[in-house]
């Protein structure tokens, strides 16, 4: 018979951690955003990112397990910026 398994409560997750290294990953995609955007572009996408890094932080005891999606929520709206400023904006390399 196996022994019933027993959760430490106080037990600290590595969800959140994934996440916020996830955000200092996408933070270099949003700081070279410069070579491809304007300055106004870059300004907004970087307090983009600084919001999403505070649901990161508010997060971070609340719902451990959502941080790790935030860096994929801001992967993607770096990418569907990025990709319409180039495609309606002229924006390039």
């Amino acid at each position: 018979m196996s022994k019933p398994s027993r959760r430490n409560r106080n037990a600290t997750s590595p969800w959140p951690f994934v996440g916020m290294a996830g955000m200092a990953c996408a933070f270099f995609l949003y700081a070279a955003s410069g070579l491809v955007a304007p300055w106004w572009a870059v300004v907004l996408l970087l307090a983009a990112w600084l919001v999403l890094l505070l649901v990161c932080a508010v997060w971070w005891t609340a719902h451990p397990r959502w941080v790790p999606w935030v860096p994929v929520v801001a992967v993607v709206l770096w990418f569907g910026v990025l990709t319409a400023g180039g495609a309606w904006l002229g924006w390039t390399a």
